[in-house]
């Protein structure tokens, strides 16, 4: 699998949580891997991974979301936009493998394929900020 297709996979699986029990989650993980016959045990494991760091991270993440998206709280965000984001973040700020900018662009096309027209513009805007905001801690 390509990359944009283990972010896509990661995307669903962090949308998930929005809609499950937290003690469902571990079976919801295994169903949805079981409907994944192409992946290889290397993707499972790469998915696996980073949609754990992600929730380890969640947080902090929508700290810097709060933080960033003027005039929105993440507890009124449409849980796809919030799932991108929370997504975007974390290869922002602490997947060494993902550039800024690649993050922030991954996001922007998720954004286009599952949610409204809007949505794009305020995904980048959003995580234009937090990029900023980032090297900004960086210097």
């Amino acid at each position: 699998m390509v990359r944009k297709e283990l972010r896509e996979h990661i995307f669903k699986m962090l949308f998930q949580i929005e809609f499950n029990d937290p003690q469902e989650m571990p079976e919801q993980i295994e169903y949805y891997f079981s409907t994944l016959e192409d992946a290889a045990d290397k993707d499972k494991e790469y998915i696996k991974r980073k949609y754990a760091a992600v929730l380890e991270k969640t947080e902090e993440i929508d700290e810097l979301i709060n933080a960033n998206a003027k005039g929105w709280k993440t507890t009124r965000m449409n849980k796809v936009d919030l799932s991108i984001l929370r997504l975007a973040v974390y290869e922002m700020k602490w997947d060494d493998e993902v550039p800024v900018g690649v993050a922030i662009n991954e996001a922007v096309e998720l954004t286009k394929t599952f949610s409204s027209d809007e949505a794009p513009s305020f995904i980048n805007g959003v995580l234009g900020k937090i990029a900023r905001s980032l090297e900004e801690t960086k210097e």
